[in-house]
């Protein structure tokens, strides 16, 4: 048992095999510490986040040294029969890479019972063991950038099933017309841990499979015609619902997500009263455009965009950022784009009248899940009770000074767990040349480029592993992409993955990363 520094709240078990890291995340889970925030079992590790108020690094490691690892997850009696067409690209290549017929791959998966191990990566994508160990087969060495949901795939000692189209670099050797993930059952993910899973060749059974409509969010709750509302005129860039987070959903593979700058959505909320983890609209590079229908108090903060009120009369004033600002009926509220940063939060007193979806009325752009985004045209609600809340503030100021496009930015970085696997050479790398943000870049994270690739020890695959906010992780490129608030719970790209602390802020970054990534999922496992 290995204890590795992911951040500053967040610890890797290293453990020697799956056996004993679902062992120590079961006896975690019966007999729990007091501060552990959030766990993710993966291969061979458990990621823990803890809250340092209540527990160091240092204690946390001293109460999981001298647990049993004996303790298994007790098998549970549900078991779920997944019909597969063994159609899959890579079908005969696994039988290659076996030694086996293309009959005998098939023969050999529909006779494996599998367990669901643990869930990662995507909402619904469960790591199936238990298969036939001559079914081992190693990742593609070049990962398809989009898979089909449904795609049954092979990976190492693991099977699953791609919940909805992403990159990939499984084996696929089939599909199934089942849906992983569907927000209209409970619970979503048809996986759960412990479940038992066998696979059933259609072309020889006559099971029928109703393929229904996979869903990831939910609708919006009806409104009638007098309510107080925002009509959206202009959103150059689609706006997002964003709260603090969405904790407690890592066993179905569902990552917090949450505001990429927690700072300025709680502002915007305090600016008018409200509470602090109310649901903002998370703007990006302004542009975003709305008429009121009635009295509203609004607050803007984060990147500190030019902000215009025209009313009713085409009078036009100018407004602040972190200032409440009062509406009336008919006003059209416009933001420029802001001369620094990126990300404006816009709050309203009372709050939007938005659906949670498991928890949370955040919206994650990688596993699809929480509100849909809000375009031209979208009609938003907003509350209009406003017992218990606080009076609006007069007294609220950006965290930190937002950067201005090509201004260089230095962060920290907290080396991590897989920092062995550069050279000295590629880690020196890391700070001493200048990072630029490519536009390849979004929530998931921000891809990196340099001049100078950083250097590994050795091309072998990581293992897949919980990631944390804020981690560095490494491609073949060798190229660096820092994870955001939409990152997979679980990765693998076959380089490692350094962390860092990181303020919300950047554009470029003199010491290894930046702000602001990208739908690239493709080895992250």
């Amino acid at each position: 048992m290995r204890f590795l520094p992911v951040s500053l709240t967040v610890l890797l078990v290293e453990l020697a095999d799956l056996d004993e890291t679902l062992a120590l995340f079961a006896s975690l889970e019966a007999d729990p510490v007091d501060g552990i925030e959030d766990m993710v079992p993966a291969a061979r590790t458990l990621m823990i986040r803890f809250r340092p108020e209540k527990l160091t690094a240092e204690k946390l490691a001293g109460a999981i040294a001298t647990r049993d690892l004996s303790a298994r997850i007790a098998p549970s009696d549900k078991c779920v029969e997944i019909a597969v067409r063994y159609d899959g690209e890579d079908l005969a290549d696994v039988a290659e890479l076996t030694g086996l017929s293309v009959e005998e791959v098939i023969r050999r998966h529909t006779e494996s019972k599998f367990t669901v191990a643990f869930c990662g990566f995507a909402p619904g994508f469960g790591y199936l063991v238990g298969g036939d160990p001559a079914l081992q087969v190693p990742r593609r060495q070049s990962p398809r950038t989009k898979i089909p949901a449904g795609s049954v795939a092979l990976a190492g000692a693991f099977s699953g099933v791609y919940p909805q189209a992403s990159p990939g670099g499984w084996q696929i050797i089939g599909t199934t017309p089942e849906k992983m993930w569907d927000l209209s059952r409970d619970p979503p993910a048809l996986f759960q841990p412990g479940y038992r899973v066998r696979f059933i060749d259609l072309s020889k059974s006559s099971t029928t499979v109703s393929a229904g409509t996979a869903k990831g969010s939910v609708e919006p709750p009806a409104q009638s015609a007098d309510a107080l509302a925002l009509k959206v005129l202009a959103t150059p860039m689609p706006a997002l619902f964003q709260d603090i987070g969405r904790f407690g959903q890592t066993g179905q593979g569902v990552s917090a997500s949450g505001a990429l700058d927690l700072g300025a959505l709680k502002a915007a909320n305090r600016v008018v009263g409200n509470p602090v983890d109310f649901a903002c609209l998370e703007i990006t590079l302004g542009g975003f455009s709305f008429e009121v229908n009635g009295r509203a108090v609004l607050g803007i903060t984060g990147a500190p965009c030019p902000i215009l009120v025209r009313d009713a009369a085409g009078n036009v004033q100018a407004a602040e950022t972190y200032q409440p600002i009062p509406l009336e009926p008919g006003d059209v509220v416009t933001l420029g784009h802001a001369p620094k940063g990126m990300r404006s939060y816009l709050a309203i007193r009372g709050g939007f009248a938005v659906k949670p979806v498991l928890g949370s009325a955040s919206t994650d752009t990688l596993a699809i899940v929480g509100p849909d985004t809000v375009s031209t045209g979208t009609v938003l609600t907003i509350q209009t009770e406003t017992k218990g809340l606080a009076p609006v503030s007069l007294t609220e100021a950006p965290a930190f000074e937002h950067p201005e496009s090509g201004e260089t930015v230095t962060l920290d970085v907290i080396m991590g767990p897989r920092s062995d696997w550069f050279t000295q050479n590629g880690i020196a790398t890391l700070s001493g040349q200048l990072w630029t943000m490519t536009p390849q870049s979004n929530r998931v994270g921000i891809r990196l480029s340099g001049d100078v690739p950083l250097e590994r020890t050795d091309k072998a695959e990581l293992p897949s592993e919980g990631t944390a906010t804020g981690a560095i992780q490494v491609p073949h490129s060798g190229q660096p992409v820092l994870f955001l608030a939409d990152h997979p719970l679980t990765g693998g790209y076959p380089g490692d993955r350094h962390r860092c602390r990181i303020p919300s802020r950047s554009r470029r970054a003199n010491s290894g990363q930046c702000q602001d990534p990208f739908p690239a999922r493709d080895g992250l496992r």
